[in-house]
C-alpha cells in the first residue's frame, strides 16, 4: 500500500503504486497516476492528467498538471508527464497541454529547481537542469542535457538544443543551437559549451570540429544560410555537426546571434 499522510486528500480513483509516499495536506485528483518509488511532499496539488514516473521526488508546494494558462483552452482532457528519477523542488508550477499536443512533458533524470514554471505543450528532454525561477512559455522545446540558468525567461515556441548552457537572468527570444554557451541581454552566442561537453565525454576531435562549425556559422562574415553551406562543403559532418545543421533547418524563430 502507498504511504499517505492522514491530512492528505487522495481521490480513490487515483492510481498510486504501493511504494508511493504522499505528504501532509497534499491533494491528488482522480485522473492521476504515480509510479513506484515516487514521493510527493507536503501541500502539493496533482491535478487531473498528472503522470508521475518512477522514483520521482516532488517537494513542498508544487502543482502539477494544472490547466494551461491559455484562453483557448476549454477544459479538454490533456496530460502532464514527469519522467523517471526527476526531482522537482519547491513551488514549481507545471501545466498540462492544450489541444495542440494534448500534453506537456519533462523527461527522465531532470532537476527543476524552486519556482520553475513549465507552460502548456512544452517538451523537456532527459537530464535537463533548470535553475531557480526559470520560466518557460508555451510550446518551448529543450533538448537532452541542456542547462538553463536561474531567473531566465524563455519565449513561447522557442527551441533550445541539446547540451546547450544558458546563462542566468536573461531573456531568450530566439532558438539556441546545440552545444552552445549563451548569455548577455539580448541573448548572444558566447562560444561552445566546452566544459560541459568534456564532462560528458565528448572527444577532443569532436570539440575541435564543433569549434570550426560555430566559427564558420558566426565569425567568418557570412549570413546563416551561407555559413550552413560552408559547413556542408568544408567541415567534417560528424553526427554532432549534423545535429547543429538539422536544428538550424528546423528553426522557426531563427537562431541567436554572436557577441559583437
Amino acid at each position: 500500500m502507498p504511504t499517505i499522510h492522514p491530512t492528505a486528500i487522495v481521490d480513490p480513483k487515483a492510481e498510486l503504486a504501493d511504494s508511493v509516499v504522499i505528504g501532509p495536506f497534499t491533494l491528488i485528483h482522480e485522473d492521476v497516476t504515480i509510479e513506484a518509488g515516487s514521493s510527493i511532499g507536503s501541500h502539493c496539488l496533482l491535478d487531473n492528467g498528472a503522470r508521475i514516473g518512477k522514483n520521482c521526488v516532488v517537494h513542498h508546494g508544487t502543482v502539477i498538471a494544472t490547466p494551461p494558462q491559455d484562453l483557448k483552452y476549454a477544459g479538454e482532457k490533456t496530460e502532464f508527464f514527469l519522467g523517471d528519477n526527476t526531482t522537482v523542488r519547491e513551488y514549481c508550477t507545471l501545466n498540462r497541454g492544450t489541444t495542440h499536443s494534448r500534453k506537456s512533458v519533462v523527461g527522465k533524470n531532470c532537476l527543476l529547481m524552486a519556482y520553475t514554471h513549465i507552460a502548456h505543450d512544452c517538451v523537456i528532454g532527459d537530464n535537463v537542469i533548470m535553475a531557480n525561477v526559470s520560466e518557460l512559455g508555451g510550446h518551448t522545446l529543450i533538448g537532452d542535457f541542456a542547462i538553463v540558468g536561474g531567473l531566465t525567461a524563455i519565449h513561447q515556441f522557442t527551441h533550445i538544443g541539446s547540451h546547450a548552457m544558458v546563462g542566468a537572468g536573461i531573456k531568450v527570444v530566439k532558438d539556441i543551437p546545440p552545444y552552445a554557451l549563451v548569455g548577455n541581454n539580448p541573448v548572444r552566442f558566447e562560444g561552445l559549451n566546452s566544459i560541459g561537453l568534456r564532462r560528458r565525454g565528448f572527444s577532443k576531435n569532436t570539440l575541435e570540429v564543433l569549434e570550426q562549425t560555430y566559427h564558420a556559422l558566426y565569425f567568418m562574415g557570412m549570413n546563416i544560410s551561407q555559413g550552413v553551406e560552408y559547413i556542408k562543403a568544408n567541415i567534417a559532418l560528424l553526427p554532432e555537426v549534423q545535429n547543429v545543421l538539422d536544428f538550424i533547418a528546423s528553426s522557426s524563430r531563427g537562431i541567436i546571434r554572436p557577441v559583437r
